[in-house]
């Protein structure tokens, strides 16, 4: 007999006995958005502060004589970082699905924050000398292996708390949440660099922002402790004790029982990751670097788009779960498949021209960022799946949206800032062509 059957809450098909139950969240997965999505909110603005004060602070860290080159090494450590996310998924998540979702997100937010803490605080070049590299690149090292666990934990814990029709809308809070954080860290750049002057912001500022983050953290770790673990997996968990099933490695059974599941979520990933990391996290640095837009403008025109995305993203959920996961990730990729090249074309250091082109590019990023956590989601069993959503999906990142960064703006100084719009339009054409062959999963039963 199967799970699904022997499950009251289900009926034969592995279906609930009635519509409310389909479609209404219950107290538990309330709780579970709010204590699990604000925590995850604290954990992104620690990891998105790094690209906000990148133009910043990166000198401090690296030998005088060239700010150019300064911040090119700091966005080389930013795309190092990533390199540790493949390796935090596969840690943590195998963590997360042999001891729980809840103990998963209570490490990787203690990570992240001991991390800003030690960037915040470490001295600059001209005080240690090649020590201060080498700390902020352990530092990003250690940031970069939490979100690589957080992603998967947090997206397998608030798509297993949620009603059978309310996945994508309970998934969407996962991507709202690290707006959020985006959002907040965008928002605490905007502000200390319109109160603070120059001088101040190079020498303590971004320095407070860092140790801000990091305490924090504290609020974090204290929601997280008043979440209750899913039922999927203490059902699952039962179910292999009453089997008295080994201990499964789930890195190997990922690969060994799901191998296609792995490649779709890895192939999911490469147009939103991309796409994603270059107009939420760096397109204020890049416009402010190529255009010579003042930052303070460039951060507040990111903070207004990513209200607008904040808000719409849980209607875009709702839509999914209405209309289904490849129609809306479909729109996404299609879009910017037609607006790479003006946004890259028409964007000036104007304050308009960047809103615009924000607003226009969030909109549809909505498409990726609703489906994201609950498609991953509905490829694997609880068994696998902290570790089937974050691995093959931090692979994906590591490769495409760590290193956007870095490559646009290399582009830019070597004379090839027009052709950052193919760099992009590629990613949204392989998405697209994912988005439409790979099979629609709403409505598929999640045990």
């Amino acid at each position: 007999m199967t799970a699904e059957a022997t499950n009251p809450r289900l009926g034969a098909a592995g279906t609930a006995p009635d519509a409310v139950h389909e479609t209404r969240l219950t107290a538990r997965g309330r709780k579970a958005i709010i204590a699990g999505g604000i925590g995850n909110v604290v954990e992104w603005i620690d990891w998105a502060v790094y690209t906000t004060f990148s133009s910043v602070f990166g000198h401090h860290f690296f030998p005088p004589g060239n700010d150019a080159a300064a911040l090119l090494a700091t966005l080389a450590v930013f795309a190092v970082g990533f390199v540790m996310r493949p390796i935090g998924a596969a840690v943590l998540g195998a963590y997360a699905d042999r001891h729980g979702r809840k103990k998963g997100l209570m490490l990787t937010i203690g990570l992240m924050a001991a991390a800003s803490l030690v960037i915040g605080i470490t001295p600059g070049y001209a005080t240690i000398g090649i020590a201060a590299p080498i700390v902020l690149l352990l530092a990003r090292l250690v940031q970069g292996f939490s979100a690589g666990g957080e992603f998967g934990s947090s997206s397998a814990f608030l798509v297993e708390s949620a009603a059978p029709k309310r996945r994508a809308f309970a998934g969407s809070w996962q991507q709202v949440s690290v707006g959020a954080g985006v959002l907040i860290a965008s928002g605490i750049g905007a502000i200390i660099t319109s109160v603070l002057s120059p001088e101040a912001l190079d020498a303590w500022g971004w320095r407070a922002a860092f140790v801000f983050c990091a305490l924090i953290g504290l609020v974090g770790i204290w929601l997280r402790t008043s979440v209750e673990e899913t039922e999927s997996f203490t059902a699952q968990r039962d179910r292999d004790a009453q089997a008295a099933a080994p201990k499964r490695n789930a890195v190997v059974a990922m690969f060994r029982d799901h191998p296609g599941a792995t490649a779709r979520v890895f192939g999911i990933t490469i147009a939103g990751t991309l796409l994603y990391y270059m107009w939420v996290s760096y397109m204020p640095t890049y416009a402010h670097v190529t255009t010579g837009l003042p930052l303070n403008q460039a951060l507040l025109a990111n903070v207004i788009a990513m209200v607008v995305f904040l808000v719409l993203l849980p209607f875009a959920g709702i839509l999914s779960d209405k209309i289904g996961r490849k129609p809306t990730m479909s729109i996404f990729a299609g879009g910017f498949l037609l607006f790479a090249w003006p946004a890259f074309t028409f964007l000036s250091g104007t304050f308009w021209s960047l809103l615009i082109i924000q607003v226009i590019g969030i909109l549809f990023l909505l498409g990726y960022s609703a489906n994201c956590a609950v498609i991953m989601a509905e490829q694997f069993p609880p068994e696998v799946r902290a570790t089937g959503i974050g691995l093959p999906y931090a692979l994906a990142v590591a490769i495409f949206g760590g290193t956007a960064p870095y490559i646009t703006t290399w582009m830019s100084g070597a004379g090839y800032g027009n052709l950052v719009w193919v760099y992009c339009a590629v990613a949204a054409a392989i998405g697209l062509v994912v988005y439409l062959t790979m099979p629609e999963t709403k409505g598929k039963v999640l045990r």
